[in-house]
């Protein structure tokens, strides 16, 4: 017996996903319910506040989702060069195949509404945060110090977020095939 779908859970989905493919500038809350099937009163049932507060829950939900995907590409695989190099690789044939990486509506998501919707920024930064500190903790298993590993952690996400924005400019994977054959270089441990 199938789980039905909750509808709360049903607009989560299709704003992530709408939010992801247009950003939030580019998506109404009709969009929304349209794309969702579930009755406006319903949105507003869950998410009285609105497209904010909708918004703030698709970003923990994607943030969610790329925690996953981010953990399930770093099992097994116990160097981190390896491991981020089959990451921004991924990525890159992700763009390749002429889809969009699950995590890069956030960046825009972020550069759009980082000064006026303290709600939003708020999740946007503790998104990042949580995908930093897997970077971080990927580091430190691989014997790199506290501080080198937070400092990498960051620098690879800058790398990570930079690259999707070109990938998506300029409809290639590219970009983050570049950044991937250079983590070796920028990797070595001193």
């Amino acid at each position: 017996m199938s789980e039905k779908v909750k509808p709360k859970d049903v607009l989560i989905e299709t704003a992530s996903r709408l939010f992801r493919v247009r950003g939030y500038c580019g998506v109404g809350l009709n969009d929304i319910i349209e794309e969702s099937g579930v009755p406006k009163g319903s949105l507003y049932y869950y998410f009285p506040k609105g497209k904010e507060q909708l918004a703030t829950a698709a970003i923990n939900n994607t943030k969610r989702l790329v925690m996953e995907d981010i953990q399930k590409n770093f099992a097994g695989v116990s160097n981190p060069i390896d491991a981020f190099q089959a990451y921004v690789y991924e990525l890159s044939r992700v763009f390749g195949q002429g889809g969009t990486p699950l995590g890069s509506p956030i960046g825009t998501i972020a550069g759009e509404k980082h000064s006026t919707s303290e709600p939003i920024r708020l999740a946007c930064e503790a998104t990042f945060k949580s995908w930093q500190s897997i970077y971080t903790e990927k580091f430190l298993e691989a014997g790199y110090t506290e501080q080198q590993s937070t400092s990498l952690a960051t620098v690879f996400h800058a790398l990570t977020e930079g690259g999707i924005l070109l990938a998506l400019t300029m409809k290639t994977g590219k970009p983050l095939e570049t950044i991937a054959e250079q983590i070796p270089s920028l990797l070595i441990k001193k």
